[in-house]
Order: structure tokens, then C-alpha cells, then sequence
């Protein structure tokens, strides 16, 4: 049964902090807000203020701290436990504690059990092969042993090197990672060994399982993921279409996200673009209602230059991107809801009230990442004081953004350099396009980092890769 009304606690900061919240005054929710001495200046403190009084913000001292958190949802007395993205989302332990602790709590995320199972991305290779989905060539299974590591990877190489690619490169990953993290490439069969052991290292300090997964290296692929959504125990499951994230940054940070995944009325490729879409999704699907799959989640896909779809991973949380799905989604032909609100919703007890077939798709959407990074010195993050953040204001945009408007914001070293994020919709890709450099063009970014240059962050970068967007 659906919870009328519930104080949630967002466990989290910055752009998605602002989003949780804004969403939990559209549902008519309460919210309590955290925040950290270096995030003092954040805007998401500032409108948990603004929006709900001083009871609405709890100081704390790290958002990495379990006890911490939880001891302000009692406190507060929360009923439910919002992560966003990164910190806690996909850490299972964390919401099964949040869930079965004697003051339980709604955990707005995926059941505990399918962040465990799902988030194993050899668990999930398995799964997808038992269903007939294709993945990467690879270890199905943990590795640990060095031997056995180095047997795996020979013959990948051999492989490769029979099938005439020149330079063959395989991964070595974190079974447990996620987000592009622990992750190495080698093209030297002579290096693996080094590699493996770093990987497995940092599997163990961050992860806490030195499992490792061991797979082909795909050359010049194409980056695309489904939005799927679903009910609480096994009901309705529907997806809210495609998003192609290829452009991203060396450390495979995505910068540039654009629904629908491909363009075949307006590109060329070379294979059945619009086929391999549904075939992606038809694949997305499966898998999730073999494991019924009960909130929003992504099923993430490499696509080779001959349209070849390998299922990559399965991230069950909120994403950055999920706000371009949504500009091009429509609900019974209007604008679609918020996924940050239909993931409150749904995790509170409520039902989907809605089908695949009420769910359309129109134009393209394309978001961009503002960073303080320095792309031309390898994306190298940034830190210094921020006198003046203006952004345009246009119908077919929106930005999300925990930049202050009305003062000066010192950038934190503390936490990932994001900025804020632009969303644009066209009603083709050339328009979403044209709609984009403009947006960029008309972003006032103003202040000195540390370094004494006057700040840019990756604008230009972004402008750039404008026009290679969904092009192979």
C-alpha cells in the first residue's frame, strides 16, 4: 500500500541531492538533507533550507559513514532512505541494513538481493547467457588465481589474434566495480600479470572481493543503455527507451549522453540501427523480468562498428543521465514524469498505473556534463572559486545544478568536480544539436581556480564533441 505521506532522508549531495528533493515536494513528501563542513556552500544545503526550515539539514561528517547517516534518518525520523547515486547506492549491504534493522526503513532503490546479484558483474554474465544475451567475450566466473588469470587472457589474445585483429587488448576488472572504476586495459600479454595484480588489489580495498573479471577488448565501439523501470514485488516492468553515452573521458567518465541511442533516419551506419535497438531492449527486458526487477536500473551495451550488441553491466541505481531519457520519453502522449519521482513513488508502495504501450518517444535529447576539469591536460579536475554561474533559460532546456546563483561557490577538492548538467531536446538531432551549441555558447562561467586561470571547465570540449555526436 502506498505511503500518503513520508519524510525521506537524501543521502546524498550536490545535483542529485537537488533533484531528490525537488521530487519529494512534487510527490508532497518531507525531506531531510545532509551536509558536510567541505560542502558547506552547496546549493542543495541552501534549498533544504529555503524549502524546509533547519530541521530539513543535518550536518555531518563524512556521506561515506553508515552510522552516520542512519543515526540522522532516526533522529529525523525518516521513513525511507534515498542514496542517488554513487556513496551507498549500489553497496547492498546498505540497504538490506537499511531495510531489516530493528527501525526498518523503505529503501528507494532495487530489493538489497538484486544490488548483490546484479551488481556481480559475472553474476550477471551468467544470467545473460543462460537467457541467450549476448556478452563480451570473457571469464563467466571470479578469478583469483594468477595461473588461471594468465591461461584466460593467452587465449583471449589467440583469439583475437585468429579472428586478424591487429593489437589485440583485453580488460582486466573489478568483478564488484562499477561506473568505469577498477578497471585496466592491456595490449601486451607480457604486462597482464602486473595488471591483474593491481586490479585484484584495488578490488579488495574498495570492493572488498578480489574477484576479477577478464574479458575482450571491444575496439571503437558505440556506448548505449536502456532505461528500465519496474514494480514492487514482480509486477509491471517497462522501459523509457535508449541513451547513447560514447562520448566520455579517457577514465571512461561519461561527458555527453544522447537519447535515442542511434539515428538512423538522419546517419548512416553500417549496419540495421534501429534492429539492434529493439533487440537491445527486447534483451533488457528479459533479463529484467527474469529477476523482477522492482526500480529504476540501466542495462548497459557496447555496439560494434557491425552492430554487434555485448551486454556490459547492469547498474541498479539512479543515474546522472536518466533526465535525457525522460526529455524524450511521453506518458500517454505528455511530457513523462520525473524517473527520480517514479523511483520515490514506486519504492514507497505505489503502482506503476501505466503500461509500455502508453509510454512514447519523440525528438532527441541530448545532456551535457559540466565539469571543472581541464580536458586538454587529461581531464585533469579542477579546484578555485566560482564568482558567477549564469545559464540561459529556454523551453527546450533544463538544467540541473547545485551551484548557488547569488554568491560565489569555492569548488571542493573532496568530491567528483561535476558542476551542473544541460539538458536540450530537439525535435531532431539536428536541431537538439544546434539547441546545444547554443546552449553552451550562452553559459556564463566566471572565476579563478587555484592555479590563477580564468575558468572554462570543459565547455569547449563539450562544443567540440557536439558534432561527433552518435557517430561511430
Amino acid at each position: 500500500m502506498a505511503e500518503s505521506k513520508s519524510r525521506i532522508l537524501i543521502a546524498n549531495r550536490g545535483e542529485i541531492a537537488v533533484r531528490i528533493l525537488r521530487a519529494c515536494r512534487w510527490l508532497g513528501h518531507e525531506f531531510v538533507c545532509v551536509v558536510t563542513e567541505a560542502d558547506r556552500d552547496s546549493g542543495h544545503a541552501a534549498l533544504a533550507l529555503a524549502e524546509g526550515g533547519e530541521r530539513s539539514l543535518y550536518r555531518i561528517s563524512s556521506y561515506h559513514d553508515a552510522n552516520e547517516i542512519l543515526a540522522v534518518a532516526d533522529a529525523a525520523e525518516c521513513a525511507a532512505v534515498h542514496p542517488g547515486y554513487g556513496f551507498f547506492a549500489e553497496d547492498f549491504r546498505f540497504a538490506r541494513r537499511v531495510t531489516l534493522r530493528d527501525r526498518p526503513m523503505r529503501f528507494i532503490g532495487p530489493s538489497w538481493w538484486l544490488i548483490r546479484d546484479l551488481g556481480d558483474k559475472i553474476n550477471t554474465k551468467r544470467l545473460a547467457r543462460r537467457l541467450g544475451v549476448p556478452t563480451i567475450p570473457g571469464s563467466d566466473r571470479p578469478v583469483y588465481d594468477e595461473m588461471e588469470a594468465e591461461e584466460i587472457a593467452a587465449g583471449l589474445f589467440a583469439f583475437q589474434a585468429k579472428q586478424g585483429v591487429a593489437n589485440g587488448q583485453i580488460l582486466v576488472k573489478a568483478s564488484a566495480g562499477g561506473g568505469g572504476m577498477g578497471i585496466e586495459e592491456v595490449g601486451d600479454p607480457a604486462q597482464f600479470r602486473r595488471a591483474f595484480r593491481r586490479v585484484r588489489s584495488y578490488a579488495l580495498r574498495h570492493f572488498q572481493d578480489e574477484g576479477v573479471l577478464i574479458e575482450q577488448r571491444i575496439q571503437d565501439f558505440n556506448h548505449i543503455e536502456v532505461q528500465i523501470l519496474g514494480e514492487r514485488q514482480g509486477g509491471d516492468i517497462v522501459h523509457f527507451g535508449t541513451r547513447n553515452c560514447s562520448i566520455q573521458s579517457p577514465g571512461r567518465q561519461k561527458r555527453v549522453e544522447v537519447a535515442p541511442g542511434f539515428a538512423p533516419g538522419e546517419i548512416d551506419y553500417a549496419f540495421d540501427a534501429a534492429r539492434v535497438l529493439e533487440e537491445v531492449v527486447a534483451h533488457s527486458l528479459a533479463m529484467a523480468r527474469e529477476v523482477a526487477y522492482d526500480s529504476v536500473g540501466t542495462w548497459e551495451w557496447i555496439v560494434t562498428p557491425r552492430g554487434e550488441p555485448f551486454l556490459m553491466e547492469v547498474n541498479t541505481r539512479i543515474q546522472v543521465e536518466n533526465g535525457v531519457s525522460t526529455a524524450i520519453s511521453r506518458l500517454r502522449g505528455e511530457p513523462a514524469p520525473d524517473l527520480v519521482g517514479e523511483q520515490i513513488r514506486l519504492a514507497l508502495g505505489e503502482s506503476l498505473g501505466y503500461g509500455q504501450e502508453d509510454i512514447s518517444f519523440e525528438g532527441v535529447g541530448i545532456e551535457y556534463r559540466i565539469v571543472a576539469e581541464k580536458p586538454e591536460n587529461r581531464f585533469a579536475p579542477q579546484s578555485g572559486r566560482i564568482e558567477r554561474f549564469v545559464v540561459p533559460e529556454h523551453p527546450w532546456l533544463t538544467v540541473h545544478t547545485h551551484l548557488p546563483r547569488d554568491r560565489a561557490y569555492e569548488v571542493p577538492t573532496d568530491f567528483d568536480p561535476n558542476l551542473a548538467l544541460g539538458i536540450v531536446w530537439g525535435r531532431n538531432l539536428a536541431e537538439a544539436r544546434q539547441r546545444g551549441e547554443r546552449f553552451l555558447s550562452e553559459v556564463t562561467l566566471e572565476g579563478l581556480t587555484t592555479a590563477g586561470e580564468s575558468w572554462c571547465g570543459n565547455l569547449n570540449y563539450l562544443r567540440r564533441k557536439t558534432a561527433d555526436i552518435l557517430r561511430f
